[in-house]
């Protein structure tokens, strides 16, 4: 295996922020944000966090709130409370050290196979495949492995890493982690390979074939996506330059995000409990519709009808008892209030600003 690989992750990657200044606290930040969100992304805001929090002690001390506003633009607000979380075991826990094992790693708050993975391999350098999308797809492509993408397919890469990283052996564990998962975001992606510039186009086997690279990873037959129509109201109740709202709990959609008061006009999905249902005289609300949007989210294809009411029509309309949601006022216009994007959405549709 030849070196331009490397050559080129290092001439392209090595300025990116984690890897410039390298540790093992700067490692677990970048990898946890990392999850679900673009490097472009992560850019905008790695620098910054860290200013704000530059080490385990001064994330641990501080509450879930402050972290999730200095998360502001990652999304995915479960990642930034885990990293909280995570950091609060290893001081608290670990007198401040990280583990050095695999399994020890494993059992910080948040921490799974692969980010234990990440962490060993280019936070510490040592040997360990750290399994993402992009790992998984270009060891399939390269060696033709024929095992079925997910579980299967990253059981037997684990199993024969020290097999598969023989034509690495020359590289680091971080140099052989970091470039291929480097290759996997550039040149050998999920939906197109680029195989004419790709720095390994002379050993995979995928690219010297008679098979398209893009047939690998092997995939599951696709089972046929099941869908439901979803109708939604959305109240929208305002008193000054603050919103009713509820915080979503750890079995909604997005939880610990702020939403205004939702419940359900009509769906396909009998079995849905994520919103109340609405029991009053469905044309008494429709004739107070100001507008509408569609979103979706998982299996759900959504019209969120908007209305906006005061507080006296809103409880006059439903009971809020079996509701059971803790609505309370939540200010527009500060940043530690955590909206979801679709309330985002329906005040804007009303011209209502919120800062964040």
């Amino acid at each position: 295996m030849n070196n331009q690989l490397i050559k080129w992750s290092h001439k392209e990657f090595d300025e990116l922020p984690w890897r410039k200044k390298r540790s093992l606290y700067g490692t677990l930040v970048s990898e946890i944000m990392l999850q679900q969100t673009t490097v472009a992304t992560v850019l905008k805001h790695y620098d910054r966090f860290l200013k704000v929090f530059p080490n385990l002690e001064s994330l641990a001390r501080v509450s879930e709130e402050e972290v999730c506003a200095q998360w502001q633009g990652l999304g995915y607000y479960r990642r930034a409370r885990n990293l909280r979380k995570a950091a609060v075991y290893i001081v608290e826990e670990l007198a401040g050290e990280f583990p050095l094992t695999l399994e020890e790693l494993k059992k910080i708050p948040g921490v799974g196979d692969y980010t234990a993975s990440a962490l060993l391999a280019m936070g510490m350098n040592k040997k360990a495949l750290a399994i993402d999308a992009n790992i998984e797809r270009i060891m399939a492509r390269l060696f033709l492995i024929e095992e079925e993408k997910g579980p299967k397919l990253q059981k037997f890469l684990q199993a024969n890493y020290e097999d598969l990283a023989i034509p690495f052996k020359k590289f680091s564990p971080r140099e052989i982690n970091e470039s291929l998962m480097d290759l996997g975001r550039v040149y050998c992606q999920a939906k197109r390979a680029d195989c004419p510039l790709c720095p390994l186009r002379k050993e995979c086997k995928a690219a010297e074939s008679s098979v398209s690279p893009l047939d690998y990873p092997r995939q599951k037959q696709a089972k046929k996506k099941e869908s439901h129509d979803l109708e939604l109201l959305r109240v929208i109740v305002t008193h000054g330059h603050k919103v009713l709202a509820y915080e979503k709990n750890d079995k909604e959609w997005l939880s610990g995000q702020l939403e205004v008061p939702t419940l359900i006009l009509r769906t396909t999905d009998k079995k849905l409990a994520q919103y109340p249902l609405f029991e009053g005289p469905k044309d008494r609300v429709e004739r107070r519709v100001i507008t509408s949007l569609k979103t979706a989210i998982t299996k759900y294809k959504i019209k969120n009808q908007i209305v906006m009411l005061t507080k006296a029509e809103f409880e006059d309309l439903v009971d809020l008892k079996n509701l059971n949601k803790n609505y309370k006022y939540y200010a527009l216009n500060d940043e530690t209030n955590h909206f979801s994007t679709t309330t985002h959405k329906c005040l804007a549709k009303l011209n209502i600003k919120v800062t964040s």
